[in-house]
């Protein structure tokens, strides 16, 4: 049986040729539910998805930050992140796809860049394996932040389980951590949670 939800997720749709006004205009529609809920929080966190550290079409595009900015410049006083925990180096991704040119142009905002990481704070959380044993894992502890406004800057994408991705997936299965690059120890839990489905339906039941 399946319970209605007691309410609905406001949705915007926005249709035209320039990505940072899409992103600005679509924001701008719900501002009315977006508005309250910043006024709670300390600060704003930007996840952008950077699939991919060198090839533009696998990230989020620098202009889709630039909209995302430019609504909250008026509007939000406190410091603003743009924080991802990319499976190769982060900063690689920062670099190629110019985010740091974003630093200077919005000062109002006291925005910085994070290499989740290699800032290496999390929480840990049980998860269970392609064996149904129990395993811990490392999420960047700024996802888990209750003084956070997250916003999940991802791109949509074909995938070969689930047809699509979206903004869900970019949180949960991006915020996994693994090991600095040429840090002295070697992990990574962004691999324990990237394996498939391995198990037939009624073993999960």
């Amino acid at each position: 049986m399946v319970t209605p939800a007691a309410t609905r997720s406001a949705v915007s749709l926005v249709r035209g040729e320039d990505r940072r006004k899409n992103v600005y205009d679509a924001l701008m529609a719900i501002d009315p539910e977006l508005a309250p809920a910043l006024k709670r929080k300390k600060h704003v966190l930007i996840k952008p998805n950077l699939t991919s550290n060198v090839k533009q079409l696998a990230a989020t595009h620098a202009d889709t930050l630039r909209g995302i900015l430019d609504y909250l410049a008026p509007r939000f006083k406190g410091p603003v992140i743009v924080a991802e925990a990319s499976s190769g180096n982060t900063m690689d991704g920062f670099n190629n796809f110019t985010y740091r040119q974003l630093i200077p142009e919005y000062q109002s905002l006291k925005l910085e860049l994070i290499d989740l990481n290699r800032e290496g704070k999390y929480v840990t959380a049980p998860l269970i394996d392609t064996n149904l044993q129990m395993f811990p894992v490392r999420l960047a502890a700024r996802l888990m932040d209750p003084d956070a406004f997250i916003v999940s800057a991802s791109i949509p994408k074909t995938h070969d389980c689930v047809v699509a991705t979206m903004g869900v997936k970019n949180l949960v299965m991006g915020a996994p951590l693994h090991s600095p690059v040429n840090g002295p120890d070697r992990w990574n839990d962004k691999m324990k949670l990237h394996t498939g489905i391995k198990q037939p339906p009624w073993a999960l039941t």
